[in-house]
């Protein structure tokens, strides 16, 4: 546990983080979706960058819910509702209340993307903070490594210009295959706007543009375009 946990968090609830670092790395360590540990552990340093400009925020919800936030996500386990209640259980053993297992299952359940294309879901100061830190690790170097990484897993093909980017999208059809490239224009390419917190609109400012100059060029490339100097 680093220095920066410390300012967020008691030494009981610091033995209880580590102790659901464990847990994560035992559930996504067969994982090869871009939803590993080290996404994890990414998302994790994200949200402490937030909460030292959130000090209203409770330190210790955020970060364990940034470890928490894949473990009962359908694109990483089999079975949903069999996660949930593992991790329910698991929960349960530990110390936690009530109120905080509630909060934890409150941020989880409903901060993905595409939990929110339907509508968008209310979120507590904790919540916004990990959807912000995950939506930022989307972006970036980062964000094209692993869209690439994800999209190869599940058999996407990278880019087809004859098939146009959707501009509609609902839970549904979401999940239903696209190119690799058009994931940018339907969802990556959106986030910048989507953050919640102040300091997370800066963050993503960079990383956004990173994206936009990868694709522009990833495009002209395709066509044989030369690169331009």
């Amino acid at each position: 546990m680093n220095e920066l946990s410390n300012t967020f968090l008691t030494k009981e609830q610091q033995k209880l983080v580590l102790d659901v670092q464990s847990f994560v790395k035992q559930k996504l360590s067969n994982d090869f979706s871009g939803h590993d540990m080290a996404h994890i552990e990414r998302v994790v340093k994200l949200a402490k960058k937030i909460l030292q400009h959130e000090p209203k925020a409770n330190g210790f919800i955020v970060i364990v819910s940034a470890y928490l936030h894949d473990v009962i996500d359908e694109k990483v386990v089999a079975d949903v509702s069999q996660a949930i209640m593992e991790l329910r259980d698991y929960l349960t053993s530990l110390t936690l209340t009530d109120t905080e297992i509630k909060m934890i299952f409150a941020i989880i359940e409903n901060m993905s993307y595409r939990k929110n294309l339907n509508q968008k879901k209310e979120l507590s100061l904790e919540g916004q903070i990990v959807q912000d830190a995950d939506r930022l690790d989307a972006l970036g170097a980062i964000g094209i490594a692993r869209t690439f990484y994800y999209g190869g897993n599940k058999h996407n093909i990278m880019y087809d210009p004859n098939i146009s980017p959707r501009t509609s999208l609902d839970e549904n059809n979401y999940k239903h295959p696209n190119t690799v490239i058009n994931h940018f224009y339907e969802k990556l390419f959106l986030l910048k706007d989507m953050m919640n917190t102040s300091i997370a609109k800066k963050l993503a400012e960079p990383r956004h543009h990173f994206l936009v100059q990868f694709v522009k060029q990833f495009e002209k490339e395709w066509q044989g375009e030369d690169y331009s100097y």
